[in-house]
This record gives structure tokens, C-alpha cells and sequence, in this order.
């Protein structure tokens, strides 16, 4: 079976990211990792959605006021 294309390409930029660090060891990856990740999908759905924050909430099956706390925490709202 074969790797789904958005696995990989995750799979390579940590491969990338722990080259950059060189003997240093990581600390809170997956925090990093979420937060990276997180923040081009609330923009990719709220774009797909046209800004409709209930549809965008659909879309990543979650509760809207979950996204909206998600929007907030990443400054995505005023």
C-alpha cells in the first residue's frame, strides 16, 4: 500500500527539519507540528467556504465555535 501524497510530503519536511537540526534534539514536535499544520487548513476551508465560518466548520467536522476559537488563536479573525 502506498503512501497518501499529504503524508509524504509531511514525512519529508520533518526528514528536512531534523537535517536543519543538526545534533539538536526537538522539543514539543508535535505542538509544532500542529500548529503548522492547523493554520493552512482553517485558511484553505474558510477560502473554500467563501468565509462561511459554519460551512468552513462542516467542511473540518468540527463545532463552528471550535473554529472560531481555532481562527482566533491563530489571529485568522479581528
Amino acid at each position: 500500500m502506498s503512501t497518501p501524497p499529504l503524508e509524504q510530503a509531511v514525512r519529508e519536511q520533518l526528514e528536512r527539519y531534523f537535517d536543519d537540526l543538526g545534533e539538536s534534539q526537538p522539543h514539543d514536535m508535535l505542538s509544532m507540528v500542529v500548529q503548522c499544520v492547523e493554520r493552512p487548513v482553517l485558511q484553505v476551508a474558510l477560502e473554500r467556504s467563501n468565509g462561511n465560518q459554519s460551512r468552513a466548520a462542516d467542511m473540518l467536522g468540527i463545532t463552528r465555535s471550535t473554529l472560531r476559537k481555532k481562527l482566533l488563536a491563530h489571529k485568522l479573525v479581528p
